[in-house]
């Protein structure tokens, strides 16, 4: 099987541009975070499985991570998510209700801090991992000086707004403030949704 001539088509529930998710009450789970020692930040980011060269000097805690790029249906918890999934949970399960899925899977979870100054360059998430899962931010911190681009404009995303993104088309973030944009960035998906006819095929080849 020539893997290269597989049409990776993506999932058509996600968006393409920007899906405004309402409110959520972050105020816990933000304190909580604001209080992570920078040690502990400087560790999880150097054991984080996403060392990818466009996020810059964001630094990220990685709380669930899929076991292959190829597949979002098999992922694991990380060590940190012990300790951080009960102030998780909630605002995970009420960032997604209105998507209604009975058996909704978060196969990627983190808390993502970019400095002030920091940038995540011009890039799509390319992985077939990424193809399918909804992918969401949630803003614990901001300043008006942060600037997402998604869906082919610029977005200021307000603290406590959730928010679906584009991930399969060009985006990029700046953060020309003075202070750091922390976002917790999870996906998700609907594991009663039928799989793509490519996955098979692209699982087949790998193996």
């Amino acid at each position: 099987m020539n893997v290269g001539r597989l049409e990776l088509t993506a999932n058509p529930r996600k968006t393409k541009a920007v899906r405004r998710l309402g409110a959520v009450d972050i105020v816990a789970l933000r304190d909580a975070v604001l209080a992570i020692p920078e040690d502990v930040w400087s560790a999880e980011n150097a054991a984080k499985p996403n060392k990818f060269e466009v996020l810059d000097t964001t630094r990220h805690i990685v709380l669930r991570f899929v076991n292959s790029p190829r597949d979002w249906r098999a992922s694991h918890d990380r060590p940190a998510w012990t300790t951080w999934r009960q102030r998780l949970e909630p605002v995970l399960t009420r960032t997604v209700r209105e998507y209604g899925y009975e058996r909704g899977v978060f196969p990627r979870v983190m808390l993502a801090r970019m400095p002030a100054g920091g940038v995540i360059h011009p890039h799509i998430d390319a992985n077939p991992a990424a193809k399918w899962p909804h992918k969401i931010h949630v803003p614990l911190t901001t300043n008006p000086n942060v600037v997402s681009f998604f869906g082919g404009a610029e977005h200021h995303f307000p603290v406590g707004e959730a928010v679906e993104v584009d991930n399969l088309g060009p985006h990029w973030v700046r953060n020309d403030g003075e202070t750091d944009r922390i976002h917790l960035i999870f996906e998700y998906y609907d594991a009663d949704q039928p799989e793509p006819d490519w996955l098979a095929p692209l699982l087949g080849a790998a193996s």
